[in-house]
């Protein structure tokens, strides 16, 4: 464990409670996308198969229980909470599954470190979270206007993607052998998808704005 990693470990909790606060205690989850969220479940479903026969440090199984409890609560919240699912912008949140995870499934089969059925699932969670983030892009750009907790949602899961970067950079020279070329290839798209956001955040916090995407 380096300091990248805990930092972005630490970034991605905090991203997940901002959006808690957000959804649990004010009950409204306008801004949010639940089609992001539901990706995101998939994600962890398929990359966390090993939780209970993998046994890697208490720490790792804490976060792995975290990460899968939450994700599935905020869709829980979204979908069938009588107060929050009101406020979800469904005729906004339009982004097609399909057009996400069907590409993710067949690079998953077709470019994988071990043909086996865990590390298939684990790629493809790989793909999938660089991407998952695109429904919740598109819906922030229909609405335009953008909630601060929302932002700051947004913003600290960008941040943990690019310290997690900087994590395997740091350990690409301290560690031999270490290559993983697909989660780098991954994150650093995921990274990308960011770019345009995190100018407009920063444009933003720099006037003392309120965060808007342009149409």
């Amino acid at each position: 464990m380096n300091l990248f990693r805990l930092a972005g470990d630490m970034t991605h909790l905090l991203s997940v409670l901002v959006l808690l606060l957000k959804i649990h205690t004010i009950k409204n989850c306008a801004g949010v996308s639940l089609k992001t969220q539901e990706l995101y479940s998939v994600v962890f479903a398929t990359r966390y198969l090993d939780i209970f026969t993998h046994y890697i440090s208490l720490y790792n199984t804490i976060m792995k229980l975290i990460f899968l409890g939450s994700s599935f609560s905020i869709v829980w919240y979204m979908r069938h909470h009588k107060i929050v699912r009101r406020t979800y912008d469904k005729d906004q949140d339009t982004f097609r599954y399909i057009f996400l995870v069907l590409p993710c499934i067949l690079l998953a089969f077709l470019i994988n470190e071990k043909l086996t059925f865990k590390e298939v699932m684990w790629t493809f969670s790989v793909y999938l979270e660089a991407v998952a983030i695109l429904p919740q892009l598109v819906l922030l750009q229909r609405t335009r206007n953008i909630d601060n907790l929302t932002g700051q949602y947004v913003f600290l899961l960008g941040a943990y993607r690019a310290l997690y970067i900087l994590n395997w950079i740091y350990r690409y020279f301290t560690e031999p052998h270490f290559v993983h070329w697909i989660p780098w290839i991954a994150g650093l798209v995921q990274t990308l998808l960011y770019a345009d956001f995190f100018y407009y955040y920063f444009l933003s916090w720099k006037n003392n704005k309120k965060l808007e995407l342009p149409a």
